[in-house]
């Protein structure tokens, strides 16, 4: 495990602490994006809802999980697109290997959250191809190339879209383990991948618990990473 995962973990493990996690949060709670990605974000969070209802479930979450990694992955191939380009600028290819670190990591750790969630919601709910699999896949495919589009256009819109997808993402989680804590907390689980990555919750409630605060520093990161591009 590197330094970068390794201060990720720590914080993440930090942020269990109620008190810890509002002070982690609280400074970014009253950010602001701007109209743009006001309405391309409440628009991504309604078809979310239309299809997979307003109340967190495995389900929702795995398909959701699907499409949280697509940013990531497109900003990553938007940084190679421009240092291909732009190689002979130092102080601008400083600032593209800076995003690629974080959103290669962001990426890894969104692609074990879908694993996990997915070999777990096997066990917990019974998913239909078209609605979970083939629509999330879909919408995933239209979703990078616009992420990719627009953070080659204006980086900065592309990132306050995904703070306010990882707010609603950290809102469900949070929701998930107020309304099912009791229960998650007698539910083990064990996963090859989960281990390979670094991770040993003694419980789904951990191991959702720690998915949640995954998402709050995503969602903060977002928002840092646009002074980087300045």
């Amino acid at each position: 495990m590197d330094r970068e995962h390794l201060e990720h973990e720590q914080l993440v493990s930090e942020l269990r602490d109620k008190q810890a996690r509002e002070e982690y949060k609280k400074p970014l709670d009253t950010y602001r994006p701007a109209l743009l990605p006001r309405l391309i974000g409440k628009f991504l969070v309604a078809c979310g809802n239309l299809l997979y209802g307003h109340e967190p479930s495995y389900l929702k979450f795995r398909a959701v999980e699907v499409i949280a990694r697509v940013p990531y992955h497109s900003w990553t191939s938007v940084a190679f697109t421009l240092l291909t380009l732009f190689y002979t600028d130092e102080e601008r290819a400083r600032k593209l290997s800076r995003m690629t670190r974080f959103s290669r990591f962001a990426a890894d750790n969104e692609t074990m959250h879908v694993v996990v969630i997915s070999a777990l919601t096997q066990k917990e709910q019974k998913a239909g191809f078209l609605r979970y699999t083939l629509i999330p896949a879909c919408f995933a495919f239209i979703y990078f190339w616009f992420s990719y589009l627009l953070y080659l256009i204006y980086p900065r819109y592309s990132l306050e879209i995904n703070y306010l997808f990882e707010q609603h993402a950290y809102e469900q989680y949070d929701r998930f383990l107020g309304m099912y804590g009791t229960l998650l907390r007698g539910k083990s689980i064990e996963s090859t991948f989960l281990a390979d990555y670094g991770r040993h919750p003694r419980s789904q409630y951990e191991f959702f618990e720690l998915v949640r605060n995954d998402e709050l520093v995503h969602r903060n990161q977002s928002i840092h990473e646009i002074t980087t591009q300045r």
